[in-house]
């Protein structure tokens, strides 16, 4: 780590004091093995077709109502760096004398190997956005109502975001039988 460069530049916006707090942590070498013990396991959902199976029975659970998917995909272009953890799109088109919504959710690689927290978090993130499209308050009520504890999850997975930034190592590493083909 660069003498410049912040540890934790995805806390921008939480107290000072906090910010302190997670520096202080990993100045130390502490934030990963408290990480580890509040999330000892990664998720199972390895290939495609097992998030798209995951995102739909979440849809089902909290958003019937909301349109249907047609495509949620682990996504290696997206880049935590750039901006984006998962992106949502909703493109229409007209076919006849219909029009036709497709929605897609593609989710960073990077969510292949964490907890099912931090996964039900973004995607949980993603869906809302089917139904509103700004981080405003109904945004997060929504978030909410599908993850009750979702402000504590985006906090914990920004933790360890600043936690690889600082070169730490990955938390939840692939192992040989976690690298299923997609589906």
């Amino acid at each position: 780590m660069t003498a410049n460069k912040s540890p934790t530049p995805y806390l921008t916006g939480y107290p000072a004091d906090l910010v302190a707090q997670v520096r202080t942590l990993i100045e130390n070498d502490q934030l990963a093995g408290i990480l580890l013990k509040k999330y000892p396991q990664p998720h199972a959902v390895r290939t495609d077709r097992a998030l798209y199976d995951y995102v739909l029975d979440l849809k089902n659970t909290y958003l019937r109502n909301a349109g249907q998917i047609s495509k949620v995909a682990f996504d290696s272009k997206l880049h935590v760096i750039r901006n984006a953890l998962g992106t949502h799109t909703s493109i229409a088109r007209v076919q006849g004398t219909k029009l036709k919504a497709k929605r897609e959710i593609h989710v960073s690689t990077l969510f292949r190997e964490v907890p099912e927290d931090f996964l039900r978090m973004i995607v949980v993130h993603e869906l809302a956005h089917t139904k509103e499209r700004a981080h405003d308050k109904a945004f997060y009520q929504l978030c909410r109502h599908m993850a009750p504890d979702y402000f504590q999850l985006e906090f914990d997975l920004r933790t360890y975001l600043c936690h690889l930034d600082a070169g730490g190592r990955a938390l939840w590493p692939a192992t040989p039988d976690s690298q299923v083909p997609d589906a």
